[in-house]
């Protein structure tokens, strides 16, 4: 398999429409929504096609994240293979909301906090790529 440097980032204000738990708790799989936002992005600019997300090999949900909260998301093409490309994803809080203070106060974190982690593989079949 060869290697690859491909790089792609999404900053977004996470809503209360994006909550699903009391609380405002936003749900674990919103943060895999967002990553497979990031694998078809890297697919369609490393092979100009969509593909399909194939499976995870690794998730790790690490902080909680909530309505209102900033979050920085990266995903990297660490691996292509014939029709399988292998990626990393990050994402971090970056912003929080400082409801303590005021109901529209907020603060840039001084360290972003990684709240999920994860690897996985998509494919893009050979009649579909028009790159690489």
């Amino acid at each position: 398999m060869a290697t690859s440097t491909l790089r792609a980032t999404l900053r977004l204000r996470l809503s209360q429409a994006d909550a699903h738990y009391g609380g405002g708790l936003i749900d674990g799989a919103r943060m895999l929504a967002l990553f497979g936002d990031l694998a078809t992005e890297l697919l369609i600019r490393h092979d100009g096609d969509e593909g399909l997300f194939r499976a995870y090999e690794s998730v790790e949900f690490l902080a909680p994240v909530y309505a209102g909260d900033y979050v920085e998301v990266e995903g990297e093409l660490v691996s292509v293979g014939n029709t399988s490309r292998k990626m990393s994803f990050v994402a971090k809080k970056v912003i929080a909301p400082r409801v303590d203070i005021s109901s529209s106060a907020a603060e840039v974190l001084a360290e972003p906090v990684v709240v999920c982690r994860a690897v996985g593989t998509c494919v893009t079949p050979k009649e579909k790529q028009r790159h690489g």
